[in-house]
């Protein structure tokens, strides 16, 4: 099973216009927004039962803890604790499509949230932890569903890793309802997926962060 992309070559930089967020060293704090367009990918050698696919993707370098995220003269520690934050649910998707195209699902950001869970193409969309990240704000707090991309601490220590990991299922849909989160899905899927590929883009906002 093969995944493959034109914008993320695993291992390498994450591209700024995939992110949600991009750096913008003349302003103060040093971000701006991203294009926030979902990369593409084309997958192949699937396994011969193959019903569909899955596609997630996750940060799992996210602070536990959001004392010191996004604050001047400090920086998040790297030996600080690290979960996991989903910023893509993307389920039912037919094998035979053969791939997706940047900006199919996505693209720039939307205040509250994009709409869901159903997608293009028949597909089904999960809702992204940025609901949570933007729980309390009066601009931007809604149900996120959909992809919305990187937008780690600009004063974190580490860079980030983004995994886009496809799931191939004997399954023809995802056994998941209505309004799912990453773990529930993760859960659902376990029993039935028959292979799985993956690739890493690494990001910071962070100036003396390489990523």
């Amino acid at each position: 099973m093969e995944l493959s992309s034109e914008h993320i070559t695993d291992g390498e930089a994450f591209p700024e216009t995939c992110a949600f967020c991009a750096k913008n060293p003349d302003a103060s704090p040093p971000v701006g927004e991203g294009d926030n367009i979902n990369p593409d990918f084309q997958w192949s050698d699937l396994p011969d039962d193959t019903e569909s696919l899955v596609l997630v993707c996750h940060d799992p370098d996210v602070p536990s803890e959001p004392d010191d995220v996004n604050q001047e003269g400090t920086t998040v520690p790297a030996d600080l604790d690290r979960v996991d934050f989903y910023h893509w649910l993307l389920v039912d998707l037919d094998p035979d499509r053969g791939g997706i195209e940047a900006g199919e699902f996505a693209e720039g950001q939307t205040a509250r949230g994009k709409d869901g869970p159903d997608g293009p193409g028949e597909t089904r969309q999960g809702i992204n932890d940025y609901t949570d990240w933007f729980a309390g704000d009066p601009d931007m707090e809604g149900t996120y569903f959909g992809y919305d991309g990187p937008c780690p601490p600009w004063n974190d220590s580490i860079p980030h890793h983004y995994h886009f990991t496809l799931y191939a299922l004997d399954v023809e849909g995802a056994p998941v309802d209505g309004e799912f989160r990453g773990d529930e899905l993760l859960d659902a899927i376990d029993d039935h997926i028959l292979d799985e590929a993956r690739l890493t883009g690494i990001y910071s906002l962070n100036p003396d962060v390489e990523g």
